[in-house]
């Protein structure tokens, strides 16, 4: 999801600009509709969706203008696959809580990969992560809740803290135990505010500190998304289109 999409017209359907087209893909228990924008009289731009699960959908272009009934311009497919980033979210998911596994992922820590591939890693990881269908109950600190505060562990904030993922940082705070993960110590006795502190993080250790901490700007363009029952309205800041989902 929110990769850029972009829409050649044929020359017969380059028509008024009074006509608005849309995409609509239809998979097997979710359909999305996205608003496009026009970039020039021959192409259209838009936002993939994140999808619930790795198939193949149809995806229809429809022209709509007032007073006209709507009209499926174009058909084609579409493959939503599943790559390492899902593949980590996933993982990292499942192990919130698990000591074996969050001790397993501080090898990533010695080997201290280039702050570019850090940056890549944390904007496709906490992409993925907004695109997981996390289940209700799902707790950053993981699923036993009789833990406290005092009982020294890793955590998925010390984690992503560690190896300075920014955005990932920002996700988990959002969630529930996220804001409780911040006082937490391991068994070095670092909590992920320290930790951040230690490494020279000012960015991180601004967004864990203040009570008005905004997201980070290398967020401002992703999408708001507002939630309702089965359907949801996402709005794309970056190109200003909206999307529809609702659930079949």
């Amino acid at each position: 999801g929110d990769s850029v999409i972009t829409v050649q017209l044929t020359d017969e359907d380059k028509v008024e600009e009074d006509v608005v087209f849309y995409l609509v893909f239809t998979g097997s228990t979710v359909q999305h509709c996205t608003s496009t924008r026009k970039i020039n009289p021959g192409s259209l731009e838009t936002i993939s969706p994140g999808h619930d699960c790795c198939e193949t959908v149809k995806v229809a272009l429809c022209a709509s203008r007032e007073g006209h009934p709507v009209l499926v311009v174009a058909e084609e497919s579409f493959q939503f696959i599943q790559d390492e980033a899902y593949d980590a979210a996933q993982f990292l998911a499942s192990c919130a809580g698990n000591q074996q596994a969050l001790n397993f992922t501080r090898f990533l820590d010695r080997s201290r990969p280039p702050a570019a591939d850090v940056d890549f890693l944390d904007e496709k990881v906490a992409l993925a992560f907004r695109h997981l269908k996390l289940p209700a109950e799902w707790n950053v600190l993981g699923a036993d809740q009789s833990l406290t505060e005092d009982i020294p562990r890793e955590t998925l904030m010390h984690f992503a803290v560690r190896l300075g993922l920014l955005r990932l940082t920002w996700f988990l705070l959002q969630q529930p135990g996220g804001r409780g993960a911040l006082s937490i110590h391991n068994n070095e006795g670092a909590t992920p505010v320290s930790l951040a502190l230690e490494r020279g993080y000012q960015k991180l250790h601004q967004l864990l500190t203040e009570e008005e901490a905004k997201e980070p700007d290398s967020w401002s363009t992703l999408s708001h998304t507002v939630h309702s029952g089965d359907y949801s309205v996402k709005h794309h800041r970056g190109l200003d289109v909206y999307m529809l989902t609702a659930e079949a």
